[in-house]
C-alpha cells in the first residue's frame, strides 16, 4: 500500500524541480546572453578607441588594472561634439565639403550616401517607421506572414502603381531568426490586415519562429505556479 504513495512523491519531487530548473534558466540565459552582448559590444568599442587616445589620458596607464568601458566613454563624448560642432555654420561647411569629397568617389559614394539616408531614417525624430504591425498574403494565396508597416509608397515606384490603379504601402517583411533582414514589399492597402500587438512583441514572435506569442509571454510565471502547486 505504501509503494504507489511513494512513486507519487518521487514524480512529484521531479516535476517540481523541473520545474524550478526552467524557471531559473529562463531568468539566468537572458540575463547571461545579454551581459554577454554588452560586455563584447564594449571590449569592441574600446578595442577600436583605446589605441587612439594619449597615452597621458590613458587612466590604464596609472592604474594595475584596465579600465572597461573607458574607450566607449570617449567615443560617446567625441560623437556628442561632433554633432554639436556640426550644428554651427563652420561644421556644416566642413560637413559639407567631407561629403561633397566623398560624392565624388565611385564607390564610396554610393555606400555612404545609402548608409546616412538609413541612419536618418531610423533616428529622425518625424518619422514614425515601424510603428504598426501587419500580416499579409506571402509568398502565396492561403500563407500569411509578418510584416512592419513602414509608410505610404513614395516616388517613382508609387506613381507607376497608381498609373495601374493601385494603392500601395511600402512595408518590411523580416527574416526568421534575424529579424534586421527581410524584403521590402509594395502591398496594396486592400491587402494588408493590421494588427494589435506592438512591433516589439512582433519581433519576439519572428525571433522565435512562432514560439513566443504575445499571449503566451507569462510561461515563468505559469512555471513557477506549478513548481508551488506541486509543493
Amino acid at each position: 500500500m505504501t509503494e504507489p504513495i511513494i512513486q507519487k512523491k518521487r514524480t512529484s519531487g521531479l516535476a517540481r524541480l523541473r520545474n524550478y530548473f526552467l524557471t531559473g534558466f529562463i531568468i539566468c540565459a537572458p540575463l547571461a546572453i545579454t551581459a554577454y552582448l554588452v560586455w563584447s559590444f564594449i571590449e569592441w568599442v574600446d578595442g577600436w578607441v583605446k589605441p587612439y587616445i594619449p597615452q597621458i589620458y590613458n587612466p590604464d596607464n596609472y592604474l594595475p588594472f584596465s579600465i572597461p568601458g573607458f574607450g566607449l566613454i570617449v567615443a560617446f563624448f567625441f560623437i556628442t561634439l561632433i554633432g554639436f560642432l556640426t550644428a554651427n555654420f563652420i561644421g556644416r561647411t566642413i560637413v559639407g565639403y567631407g561629403e561633397d569629397l566623398l560624392s565624388r568617389m565611385p564607390f564610396v559614394r554610393n555606400l555612404y550616401s545609402g548608409l546616412k539616408q538609413i541612419f536618418q531614417t531610423v533616428f529622425s525624430e518625424q518619422e514614425t517607421s515601424f510603428e504598426q504591425v501587419a500580416i499579409v498574403e506571402y509568398p502565396r494565396k492561403g500563407l500569411y506572414a509578418l510584416v512592419f508597416i513602414a509608410t505610404d509608397t513614395r516616388g517613382e515606384v508609387n506613381a507607376k502603381l497608381n498609373e495601374m490603379g493601385q494603392e500601395t504601402v511600402s512595408v518590411f517583411l523580416p527574416t526568421t531568426p534575424n529579424p534586421t533582414s527581410g524584403f521590402l514589399l509594395f502591398v496594396p492597402k486592400a491587402d494588408i490586415t493590421l494588427l494589435d500587438m506592438g512591433v516589439e512583441q512582433a519581433a519576439k514572435l519572428v525571433i522565435s519562429a512562432g514560439l513566443v506569442a504575445p499571449e503566451h509571454e507569462e510561461v515563468t510565471k505559469k512555471l513557477a505556479k506549478g513548481a508551488a502547486k506541486n509543493k
